[in-house]
C-alpha cells in the first residue's frame, strides 16, 4: 500500500474493524493524507474511534458508520483496503462495492483485498478448514470454541473461491491483478 499512497489523497479501509490495517499507514503518512475507516459494527466503531480519538479530533482520521451496500465515501483515494470484509457482504452487492472502489481510485492507486476462501473443490476445502481448526487448537482454542465460532459465522461469512475473487476484481474494472499472499484458505490481492 505504501508504494501507492499519493499525498493529499484519501486512504480508505473498508470494514476497518479496530483499525489494525489503518494504523501503519496513519503512522507513516499522518497529516499528509486523509485516513477514512468504514465500519458498521457498533462495538468495532467504538473501539476504532477510541483508538484514534486524538487523530479524529484534529481531522487526520475519520471513522464512518456506513453500509457499503448503500453508500461509498465520496473521495479520491490512492489506496483502498478491504481486509476480510467482502466475505461478510451478500454476494449480490460485492461487485458494486469493487466497482465503486475502482471509480474512487486515482490513477496509480491500488485496491488491496484480503479474503477467506473456499477451496477449489470440496476435498481441498475440507483439508484447509480442518488444518485451520487444528492451528486454532494448537494455539489454545478449545474444540467447543472452534465449533461455536464456525456455527456463529455460518451464513454470515460467505467465502468464494480464489478464481471468483479475482474475476470479481477484474469485472470491477481492474486490469493489473495479482495474488501477493496466500496461506491455507486465506489470500490477498493487489
Amino acid at each position: 500500500a505504501c508504494q501507492h499512497v499519493q499525498p493529499k489523497t484519501a486512504i480508505i479501509d473498508l470494514g476497518c474493524s479496530r483499525g489494525e490495517a489503518m494504523a501503519p499507514l496513519i503512522d507513516r503518512f499522518g497529516v499528509y493524507n486523509r485516513h477514512i475507516g468504514i465500519e458498521t459494527s457498533q462495538p468495532m466503531l467504538e473501539a476504532c474511534r477510541t483508538r484514534f480519538k486524538g487523530l479524529i479530533d484534529v481531522g487526520v482520521v475519520e471513522i464512518i458508520d456506513m453500509d457499503l451496500r448503500q453508500k461509498f465515501p465520496p473521495v479520491s483515494a490512492s489506496v483502498i483496503m478491504s481486509v476480510l470484509t467482502l466475505q461478510f457482504i451478500p454476494i449480490n452487492y460485492r461487485q458494486h462495492i469493487v466497482q465503486r472502489s475502482y471509480d474512487a481510485l486515482m490513477p496509480g492507486g491500488c485496491l488491496i483485498v484480503v479474503e477467506k476462501l473456499l477451496g477449489s473443490d470440496a476435498i481441498i476445502d475440507k483439508i484447509m478448514t480442518s488444518n485451520y481448526a487444528a492451528l486454532k487448537a494448537s494455539n489454545g482454542y478449545t474444540a467447543e470454541s472452534i465449533d461455536r465460532k464456525a456455527l456463529s459465522l455460518e451464513g454470515v461469512l460467505v467465502p468464494v473461491t480464489s478464481a471468483w475473487n479475482e474475476e470479481l476484481i477484474r469485472q470491477g474494472g481492474f486490469r493489473h491483478i495479482d495474488c501477493f499472499w496466500r496461506w491455507m484458505n486465506f489470500a490477498g490481492w493487489i
